[in-house]
């Protein structure tokens, strides 16, 4: 796969990664009644994650890609199932409060995959990490007192297992790093697909809600691929510390897009996301520069 060798061409590049995803939440705010269509949306997406990862797989590997599925393996089923959980959640997270409570619970996915780590590969936590994880804890436990609404709270639990899901996606690949990591995200947006389509069924809906719906499905699917390539080209040549702070890009991008004014979304955060964002900010600043005196590396392969 074609790599950068250069930190300061990477570094770009990787924040284009980051913008892109940015988008997420405000493709997501321009649906139609999102809300009353989320099989439909992780069918949509989920199809177009996985043709689009196998199309670029074709062309980066050759007709011989397909061998890549036999590598995968139960580290990478179980990553794979994972990433799926966590993309199906995503979309109950983000229609049951705002952008900002959904994208601050994904910032504390370091954490949720250093406890997972703990737990199940054994790996040490320094205490250093452990005050990351406390100073992230305040601040969720901020934002979930803030969400006293039925859906707003039940959108911050979606929003926790969605970030748990990616949590587990990251520990599997850890866990076994020969594990194609391109394949396994297919095979998340083959899982999506599968799981969607059954439930489509079983409830008797469409499968497709609207022309411009569907649209707004594959667009998304497609800004993740994209984003994906570009974060794997670039991640390389970047320390972890780096990669941690560049990963604010998406979570502060996707808050300010759907407040931004010229998209006619306005949402603003609450006090309580505020203040909670603000511990999670520190935790990940904290445990950035805790990365980068480590000198730890990482990088998708």
């Amino acid at each position: 796969m074609f790599e950068l060798k250069n930190d300061k061409i990477a570094i770009p590049v990787v924040l284009f990664a980051g913008i892109l995803w940015s988008f997420g939440p405000l493709v997501v705010r321009y649906m139609d009644n999102p809300h009353m269509v989320p099989w439909q949306y992780i069918f949509g997406r989920g199809l177009t994650i996985f043709l689009l990862l196998n199309l670029y797989l074709y062309f980066e590997e050759g007709i011989n890609f397909y061998k890549n599925y036999k590598k995968v393996g139960r580290s990478g089923i179980i990553g794979g199932c994972g990433l799926g959980v966590a993309m199906i959640t995503f979309i109950y997270s983000i229609t049951n409060t705002t952008a900002a409570i959904t994208l601050l619970c994904l910032a504390a996915m370091p954490f949720f995959t250093a406890i997972l780590a703990y737990l199940f590969l054994k790996e040490k936590i320094s205490l250093n990490v452990w005050i990351s994880i406390f100073l992230a804890t305040i601040g969720i436990i901020i934002m979930a007192f803030g969400n006293n609404e039925k859906n707003s709270l039940l959108g911050f639990l979606f929003g926790i297992a969605s970030s748990i899901g990616f949590s587990i996606f990251s520990v599997t690949l850890r866990w076994r790093r020969e594990t194609p990591k391109f394949t396994t995200v297919a095979v998340a947006g083959l899982f999506c697909f599968l799981v969607a389509t059954i439930m489509i069924l079983v409830t008797k809906q469409p499968f497709f809600s609207s022309s411009y719906n569907s649209s707004m499905f594959s667009l998304h699917g497609t800004l993740v691929c994209l984003g994906l390539i570009l974060y794997s080209i670039g991640s390389k040549a970047i320390p972890a510390a780096e990669l941690t702070l560049l990963s604010l890009t998406e979570i502060i991008g996707g808050i300010f897009w759907v407040w931004l004014p010229l998209f006619g979304i306005n949402e603003i955060p609450s006090t309580n996301t505020i203040i909670g964002g603000f511990f999670l900010f520190v935790s990940l600043v904290y445990y950035s520069l805790i990365m980068r005196w480590n000198k730890r590396f990482i990088g998708l392969n």
